[in-house]
């Protein structure tokens, strides 16, 4: 077959294969064109899951007459106009290829007005229309019909009418997100399946997120808010017990475009690693805003992906600011209450068993064995004997131990039971890192260095990242084109396969610019020491003991969760124990 030059239409109908995927992307790239021109209010309408008609209203400033055709052209936009303008882009689309392309697979019909007078312009098979009146507020309506009616083996690769709809729900949620200043209205076969008011403050905002998340997200969740001179993050993590099988709910956001990318998931799983159980992810919403110029939104087709200029200062950033609310996941959080003075005692309290008389009453009164606890544990007592709810300290004092593994405290709401092996090993754990943190890791030269062979561009980055090498505790010298030399290792990894450290270390860093395998190596051991080290079940605690373990508790980071993601206190209220019992009924 002889080299021939390409109809302008079948050209379009093949760059449509990149753009358009299924209904979902016609969707996302509508939605995403009314963003940039301003839109306030955007209504869409789908039926048959948008095989048959995909309609997307807008309010935003709408297209001139004269622009129409060109609107409908292809490499034809009104949002870059140099290269410079390419290397910081701020808006959601830019290339010009989304009308043209859907325009060419299905029967388009755009609608537009500035304010004086609206105009209409049809698209059938790539042919245009010449522009005619019409009737229409201020703004833009692209209607789609019929997709793929003339590439019939494309609408055959389509799903179910059910399973479309799903991925046109699933990307206006992430669009909504996007812009919570925004009002969206979503129809499906004539019926409202979403709809959302403009949010423009903290309230409205976390609103917004609970319609799209859910509730139970919204009632885990705190607040991340960080900023540096070059980047600012902002939005909301889910505690580690709000935790997910997949990775279904984690939002990530850059200059207000939503993207998926493996430096950002991995700089949040990294700051997680401490809180969660394997194979569990974490669920959050984040805002990352910095210079356009520092990220390539021009990386992939379909704009899913973005690209870091410096990924390895933008995984630093991600990651201290998610670990440093994480931190504070602990009884109390910020608002840790001191062990009071009083508390520290060289008397030696004994809890006593509460026998039974042969009446089934209690001998020994519990009011007294109470206000004996409280008093050891410093709390002002009132002119009643019961002391002063807000001079409890969060998890409160210590009444008696369960079954050698669990401490029963009292507090101001009610009922607290924590895992007394769970939190102990917290505390050792935190404490054993940070004495390594705080010291310079000890390396150990390897008594026969061990050799490695892998690809040259490999072998490349280990010798461009020695310096980085160095300060993981790892000495690692090119000896050949595609040849490694491992000469020291963290002694504390001494153990350890040095070849498989290495070969993982180098992988982190060709795929995300940065590598905390051996800080997780070694806070494994850690981990295992601590695990060794903590207070065993059966082991019998003190009055004194249970308030001194309660007291560290509160004043240790992300005493929440063990260091195995296991949860080590929890509470009942004092309206579910009342509910229990049908107090008041």
């Amino acid at each position: 077959m002889p080299i021939r030059q390409l109809p302008g239409h079948l050209i379009n109908q093949i760059a449509a294969g990149e753009v358009v995927e299924r209904p979902a992307s016609v969707v996302k790239e509508l939605v995403e064109n009314s963003l940039d021109a301003g839109a306030r209010a955007i209504e869409i309408d789908i039926v048959a899951g948008g095989q048959k008609l995909i309609r997307v209203r807008d309010d935003g400033t709408g297209i001139a007459r004269d622009e129409m055709p060109l609107a409908l052209s292809r490499h034809a936009t009104s949002k870059i106009a140099s290269l410079d303008d390419l290397e910081s882009v701020v808006s959601l689309g830019f290339r010009g290829e989304a009308l043209p392309s859907i325009a060419s697979v299905a029967r388009l019909i755009l609608t537009s007005s500035r304010g004086e007078r609206a105009w209409q312009v049809e698209a059938d098979n790539g042919v245009l229309s010449e522009a005619r009146p019409a009737a229409h507020p201020i703004g833009t309506t692209v209607e789609v019909h019929d997709l793929f009616y003339n590439t019939p083996a494309r609408r055959k690769f389509l799903r179910t009418e059910r399973t479309e709809f799903s991925h046109i729900d699933k990307w206006l949620r992430r669009l909504a997100l996007a812009r919570p200043e925004v009002a969206f209205t979503v129809t499906h076969n004539r019926r409202t399946t979403l709809k959302l008011r403009a949010a423009n403050d903290d309230a409205s905002r976390l609103r917004r997120v609970t319609e799209i998340c859910g509730e139970s997200f919204a009632a885990q969740c705190m607040s991340v808010q960080r900023e540096t001179d070059s980047m600012a993050i902002s939005g909301w993590i889910a505690l580690p017990t709000f935790n997910r099988s997949q990775a279904d709910m984690q939002f990530w956001f850059v200059n207000g475009r939503s993207i998926s990318d493996k430096t950002l998931s991995h700089a949040v799983r990294h700051a997680y690693r401490d809180v969660l159980f394997h194979g569990r992810f974490p669920a959050y919403v984040l805002y990352l805003s910095m210079d356009p110029q520092g990220v390539d939104a021009n990386a992939h087709p379909a704009k899913h992906e973005v690209r870091f200029r410096d990924g390895r200062s933008v995984h630093g950033f991600v990651s201290q600011a998610v670990e440093h609310v994480l931190r504070d996941t602990r009884p109390g959080g910020h608002d840790v209450i001191p062990v009071p003075a009083n508390v520290v005692s060289t008397k030696i309290y004994q809890q006593s068993p509460m026998a039974l008389g042969s009446g089934g009453q209690p001998t020994t009164s519990v009011a007294e064995a109470l206000s004996g606890y409280r008093a050891l544990g410093g709390a002002a007592l009132t002119e009643t004997g019961e002391p002063a709810a807000d001079d409890l300290p969060p998890l409160g004092f210590a009444v008696a131990q369960l079954s050698g593994i669990y401490i029963l405290a009292e507090n101001s709401d009610g009922l607290v039971v924590v895992d007394m092996h769970a939190a102990h090993e917290r505390i050792t754990y935190e404490k054993l890192k940070c004495s390594f943190d705080d010291s310079d890791v000890v390396r150990q030269p390897l008594l026969v260095p061990a050799t490695l062979a892998v690809s040259e561009a490999e072998a490349t980055l280990a010798e461009q990242s020695a310096a980085l090498f160095k300060r993981l505790g790892l000495v690692v010298d090119r000896s050949g084109p595609t040849g490694l030399v491992i000469r020291e290792v963290p002694a504390l990894l001494s153990r350890a396969d040095a070849e498989t450290l290495v070969r993982d270390v180098i992988a982190d860093l060709q795929a995300s610019g940065a590598s905390s395998r051996v800080e997780e190596s070694c806070h494994e051991i850690l981990a295992t020491m601590a695990c060794h080290h903590s207070v065993r079940a059966n082991r019998s605690m003190t009055v004194p003991e249970m308030n001194a373990l309660l007291r560290q508790m509160e004043a240790t980071d992300r005493a929440d969760q063990c260091n195995h993601g296991r949860p080590t206190w929890t509470s009942i209220s004092l309206a579910e124990l009342d509910k229990l019992f049908l107090r008041g009924q």
